[in-house]
């Protein structure tokens, strides 16, 4: 998931969910209204505005320090634990609800519904300065809807000494992938080391729609058709459905795929993980480790990564719309110190403005330049017209595959009609 979303990242990274799902509907209302954090010390109209719940030390108290130096409006910070999504989207129907908010998206029934507010012209003299690949998913109708935040991105981690003991090179193509999954797991197995851990589910949650990519296709394409009714699609996930008959994939790790802690254990030469996990490996390895994006598959695959970011977005109920986009512009495109600030002193993520990622020390050495140039190269983000139905149903047949060995092509026809199904729906005025 991560700071960023939107990316078929599973979840959050620095995002907290409560187990049972968040509060229920009424107590989300009653709850719009709460005043949890400082305010600013401007002399304007008081402004509201919403955070899901990072995991981060220290984020908390930062975006609350931004607040309370915007001197043009009195804004208060509400850090909101539980079902961040449920709640703002509760929210979004009311007059209590935030000013500005944090937005996974905002989503495309959001925008067609009138929830939130158009901010192109707040951030139209630097969106070529944004990372294209995040902002894409917040333009409807060439309208943006929401401001990039910061950069989350995944990709595979592979332990050097454990690849040369077993004369493994770093894979470059899926195939290589799956083969040197099943010879370090073979070289290893004295040691029960497995040659690759894409999460406890085998990867369905994680992967999302990575393969596809990689195997050239995509999600939805540019013209809004269904972008993986072709062969290719059947074959990239066969070969993830391989890993796991192979025997090849870690399972039953103590922790999933978001912590680090079974690579840098030891218990996998390989691991798919996100770039928050980078500090950790450092720690841990020392230099014994190196980064690459998810690799091609067939002559027209493309290596490929995931990335996502969430946006500073204004409600359409604020009675204060004209100070809320002020607000915005002035933290999330005028602000290049907060924003710096915001990715990489309280975690490990990429600015958004690429202009900054470029020159911030961090990124510039080892993996964690590799890692900017995998997310500025080769990086997809989940389209606005990808909607949950379409994601749900494709997730669904992704676990058949790997997990029960369903046949790839007889599951991929049946959410191909979904997801036609479903644009047609999303389409409609």
């Amino acid at each position: 998931m991560t700071r960023g979303s939107g990316t078929g990242f599973g979840i959050g990274r620095r995002r907290l969910l409560a187990a049972a799902g968040g509060a229920a509907l009424t107590g989300v209302l009653a709850a719009c209204g709460s005043n949890t954090g400082r305010s600013g010390k401007g002399s304007g109209p008081a402004l509201s505005q919403w955070y899901h719940q990072y995991g981060e030390p220290g984020t908390e108290a930062a975006v609350k320090r931004y607040a309370a130096a915007y001197d043009k409006a009195r804004v208060t910070v509400q850090w909101r634990p539980g079902d961040y999504d449920r709640q703002t989207a509760a929210a979004l129907l009311t007059d209590s609800g935030p000013d500005v908010f944090e937005a996974d998206g905002p989503k495309l029934d959001q925008i067609k519904g009138g929830q939130v507010v158009d901010v192109t012209e707040q951030i139209e003299s630097v969106k070529d300065d944004f990372n294209q690949a995040v902002l894409k998913p917040k333009i409807w109708q060439d309208k943006i809807w929401s401001v990039p935040q910061t950069v989350d991105t995944q990709f595979l981690f592979y332990r050097k000494s454990m690849l040369t003991a077993a004369g493994v090179q770093p894979p470059q193509s899926v195939d290589e992938l799956v083969e040197a999954a099943r010879t370090l797991t073979r070289h290893h197995r004295k040691d029960k080391v497995k040659g690759l851990f894409l999460g406890n589910d085998g990867g369905a949650a994680v992967l999302g729609g990575t393969p596809l990519f990689a195997a050239g296709l995509s999600l939805i394409t540019e013209d809004g058709k269904v972008g993986f009714d072709d062969p290719a699609a059947a074959r990239v996930l066969g070969r993830i459905r391989q890993l796991y008959a192979d025997g090849s994939l870690l399972l039953g790790a103590p922790t999933d795929w978001s912590d680090p802690a079974a690579f840098n254990q030891g218990l996998t030469a390989m691991q798919w993980s996100g770039l928050w996990a980078l500090p950790q490996v450092k720690k841990a390895l020392g230099d014994d480790f190196g980064v690459l994006p998810f690799p091609k598959d067939g002559a027209g695959g493309r290596p490929t990564v995931p990335v996502g970011a969430y946006g500073s977005a204004v409600s359409a109920r604020s009675k204060h719309q004209k100070e809320a986009k002020a607000f915005v512009k002035w933290l999330w495109v005028d602000g290049t110190d907060k924003q710096q600030d915001f990715a990489l002193s309280y975690g490990f993520h990429i600015p958004a403005r690429t202009s900054l990622a470029k020159k911030a020390k961090q990124l510039q050495e080892g993996p964690a330049a590799e890692a900017v140039r995998f997310a500025t190269d080769h990086s997809y983000a989940e389209p606005l017209l990808w909607t949950t139905p379409s994601k749900n149903a494709y997730q669904d047949a992704l676990n058949h595959i790997i997990k029960d060995g369903a046949n790839p092509e007889t599951e991929l026809k049946a959410v191909v009609r979904k997801v036609n199904s479903e644009l047609q729906r999303a389409k409609k005025k």
